[in-house]
């Protein structure tokens, strides 16, 4: 399900009382991204054929898998929980670990769960708009989410160093080739879009798609 932007310029200045620190931590994530992570992220979408960045990302997909299933359980949605059982299964096995997404091509479709929904839909408000060193925008409430979120991926597990720090590395690169093509859409000032898109795509995830606009 899709979504279309919708002005939120009074309540995303209303929920963003920090501004002029997040602005300075958002410029500092702007340049890093402009001469570090974005022209990395081009060379690997350049040089990987088009078959492995797939298999790459379905990966990383398979493993966040186990975190759409554990937020499904903690907010009460069985069938939810059901088919992403059903695709961690069949993605695992007959997906040679998750290089290929059978699942999908199942027509067991992904859920996209994680903490910070979990706690919305436990009624925590989403507190102030927090823009975070090297991770981007995000509020009090999904900031702290992080933390547990960290659990249901494999590098804590990890005990060498030299594995985990490759394996999140190569996450953030996938992560940020992904978005690559959504940058188009910007427009205007960045911290203003980004920041009235985070909120409102949050929103959206936490009433999973019922939010009425306000006009």
């Amino acid at each position: 399900m899709g979504s279309v932007l919708i002005p939120l310029s009074v309540q995303a200045s209303e929920d963003d009382p920090w501004e002029r620190i997040n602005r300075g931590i958002f410029r500092f994530n702007d340049v890093l991204d402009r001469y570090a992570f974005k022209p990395i992220a081009r060379g690997y979408r350049f040089i990987t054929p088009q078959l492995l960045q797939d298999g790459i990302h379905n990966v990383f997909q398979n493993v966040g898998d186990v975190g759409n299933l554990s937020n499904d359980l903690l907010q009460g949605k069985p069938h939810d929980a059901g088919v992403d059982t059903a695709r961690l299964l069949v993605n695992t096995t007959l997906g040679l670990g998750g290089l290929v997404d059978v699942g999908t091509h199942m027509g067991l479709q992904r859920n996209d769960e994680d903490f910070g929904q979990t706690l919305g839909a436990w009624g925590v408000p989403s507190g102030p708009f927090v823009m975070l060193p090297l991770l981007g925008p995000s509020s009090v409430r999904d900031g702290a989410a992080k933390i547990p979120d960290n659990y249901t991926q494999l590098y804590p597990y990890l005990d060498d160093m030299s594995a985990r720090n490759s394996l999140f590395a190569i996450d953030l690169l996938d992560t940020r080739a992904q978005l690559l093509s959504a940058e188009k859409l910007i427009a205007g000032d960045k911290y203003v879009f980004m920041r009235n898109a985070y909120l409102q795509m949050r929103e959206f995830k936490v009433q999973d798609g019922k939010v009425e606009d306000d006009f």
